[in-house]
């Protein structure tokens, strides 16, 4: 067996370049701080840019903590006093008529915590969640006295921080103005369900399944295919927005998001954290992406995709994401047919049907959309929970997974050309 060792010297700093590599950056350096308190080695790198996500990522004894824990509830806690002291003393909130909070902070915010402990104490469902108390008081001793001596000797990086944080809190403060429109519209409470959602008879969230399908006519089609106990359809408009590019209030204001939002039945906001996505009142446990199998399907998928991680990545962590597959072709010849998933299907079906008679006599149909098929097509291939195959959404890095939705749906251009320029080789294109 072959093994790569790879070796960074600049550690962190370099880890936090790497995540931030397609994004606009707001510092020339990420702010690098290594201490220790309380016995405990913590070493933070982080920096800020023009997006309006969090990307944090904690570690202890080398361990990726993905779900968190007091190390990281120590760091945020840190963050957001320091940062807030700062700006109050040089007089930079004074003409806020609102209060801002942690959230504004971490907008736009990259950064990697590591800390040593020697007796660690892990919790949560996948046991990466450091649940040490000792070890929060003392990344949040540690970072808040570092970040102070950082902010005073560097007031020009100061300054784009604290400027970048009012920048949030005004956005946030117009999202909050916005869903609380869409609420008393109806959306977000689960008192109304949108118009075009044709709903299912099972109430039970762990049977229910919610297919997302491109467009009324494909929606038409999966309506009258699909099974109306357990299987609910909501057909989307169009390319729904690229929410990598779009600040809240925009996304909330976009009516196809706000239909996904309504018929799932879960909201923005928890008691503990008011961006956190709140499931109490998901209503499948199912929700299936279902597109064209062409270029505007794929990105359909890709707009979608990109929405449900950075807006709703809990349904994707517990697994709650599919994406359909229907067939490509449909090959028959006389009342023998085979529907087809890709290219090495349908030349093998067509050699077997063709037997020693010529290739020509097998007819081939190509399926570029969805409501090509008839609605029992539909149901035999891709909606039928016995012969359908469906792919899982996971997340195997959080790291890579927001590189690359980065890359490929954000503001940076020549990242994505070149992505593009490498891989364009091995992409399959219908003439």
């Amino acid at each position: 067996m072959l093994f790569r060792s790879f070796y960074s010297e600049r550690g962190l700093v370099e880890f936090v370049e790497y995540l931030d590599k397609t994004r606009e950056k707001l510092m020339e350096e990420p702010i690098y701080m290594e201490g220790e308190k309380s016995g405990i080695p913590v070493e933070v790198a982080m920096s800020y840019n023009s997006s309006f996500n969090e990307n944090v990522h904690s570690y202890v004894n080398n361990i990726n903590t993905h779900e968190g824990g007091t190390h990281l509830a120590g760091f945020r806690r840190a963050l957001t006093r320091t940062l807030k002291n700062y700006a109050e003393k040089e007089g930079m909130l004074s003409k806020l008529k609102f209060d801002i909070s942690g959230d504004d902070f971490r907008e736009g915010l990259t950064a990697v915590i590591s800390v040593k402990v020697q007796e660690p104490q892990f919790e949560g469902q996948t046991k990466t969640k450091l649940g040490n108390n000792e070890v929060m008081g003392a990344v949040d001793q540690a970072v808040a006295e570092m970040l102070n001596i950082y902010l005073e000797e560097h007031p020009r990086e100061a300054r784009t921080i604290v400027n970048k944080v009012i920048l949030a809190a005004t956005a946030r403060h117009a999202a909050r103005k916005a869903r609380e429109m869409v609420q008393r519209k109806g959306a977000f409470t689960g008192t109304g369900l949108p118009g075009k959602l044709s709903d299912c008879s099972e109430r039970d969230p762990g049977k229910c399944e919610l297919f997302l399908v491109e467009g009324d006519s494909a929606g038409g089609t999966a309506k009258q295919g699909r099974d109306r106990n357990f299987q609910a359809i909501l057909p989307l408009r169009g390319k729904i927005l690229n929410v990598e590019k779009a600040m809240d209030h925009k996304i909330f204001d976009n009516e196809e998001i706000r239909n996904m939002f309504t018929a799932m039945g879960v909201s923005k906001g928890t008691p503990e954290d008011e961006r956190a996505l709140n499931l109490e009142k998901l209503r499948y446990h199912k929700i299936v992406i279902m597109t064209d199998a062409d270029v505007d399907g794929s990105h359909i998928t890709t707009l979608i995709l990109t929405f449900f991680f950075r807006h709703m990545k809990e349904l994707i962590e517990n697994g709650y994401i599919y994406i359909a597959t229907p067939p490509l072709y449909l090959v028959k010849k006389g009342k023998e047919e085979e529907y087809c998933w890709n290219d090495e299907q349908r030349l093998a079906a067509v050699k077997r049907m063709a037997g020693e008679g010529k290739e020509s006599s097998v007819n081939i149909q190509r399926y570029k959309g969805l409501g090509e098929m008839n609605a029992e097509q539909l149901w035999t291939t891709t909606m039928r929970p016995d012969t359908r195959t469906l792919r899982q959404v996971t997340i195997e890095s959080a790291a890579e997974a927001d590189r690359i939705f980065s890359m490929l749906m954000g503001d940076d251009v020549p990242p994505r050309r070149e992505f593009i320029e490498r891989n364009a080789k091995y992409a399959k294109v219908d003439a």
